[in-house]
């Protein structure tokens, strides 16, 4: 059991850009169960993703980037792999990755995680998740596939993933009813996360 445990773990490979390189739809799916990985200090904290949305640029209507590449969202239009994070209502960080093509505007929302290593947080929202993580816009623009903030693939994790609608998103005409979030269907309490007041991308809290 021990051998197996030890060849499960060197399987353990990190994400490097080329896994954000690619429309963000694919890349938010793709995201669920992945380890997101963050040093503060010395200490290492880890969090398995269970729940993330994607934002497809200009055209998505729910998007930061419909208004346009503005210096708030030049992180957002940059190359793929970068953190894209910004302040909401004065107090909440909101964690995204920017996925596609350099200029496309793509990016992922992450938004809620199981933490691990008997590591006890709430990670069940991405103001939650951000906080416990101290990822603030001091990291905006910082690559994911270093030290400090990282992404984990496990071949021997392969959830079930289920997409619905985004939350709070009802001024994005038809978009609001795009299937772009996604979630880990084998997290049964998962669903009720999704029916709790969040905030989207734009910092408008959900109804």
């Amino acid at each position: 059991m021990k051998s197996a445990g030890r060849r499960s773990r060197s399987r353990v490979k990190r994400l490097t850009q080329s896994f954000f390189q690619r429309p963000a739809e694919d890349v938010a799916r793709a995201l669920i169960g992945k380890i997101l990985v963050r040093r503060v200090h010395g200490k290492l904290f880890r969090a398995r993703l269970i729940e993330t949305e994607a934002y497809l640029g200009p055209g998505d209507l729910a998007s930061h980037a419909s208004k346009g590449r503005t210096p708030r969202t030049e992180v957002l239009f940059g190359p793929p792999g970068r953190a894209y994070v910004y302040l909401i209502y004065g107090l909440h960080e909101m964690l995204n990755v920017v996925a596609g093509a350099a200029g496309q505007g793509q990016g992922v929302l992450i938004r809620a995680a199981d933490p691990l290593d008997n590591w006890k947080a709430d990670l069940a929202g991405p103001g939650r998740l951000t906080r416990a993580l101290q990822i603030t816009r001091l990291q905006n623009g910082l690559a994911v596939t270093g030290a400090h903030l990282h992404f984990l693939d496990n071949p021997d994790d392969r959830p079930a993933v289920q997409s619905t609608k985004r939350i709070g998103i009802d001024y994005a005409l038809h978009w609001k009813d795009a299937p772009l979030r996604f979630v880990d269907a084998d997290r049964k309490d998962v669903p009720a996360t999704m029916r709790q007041p969040r905030c989207d991308s734009q910092g408008r809290r959900a109804h």
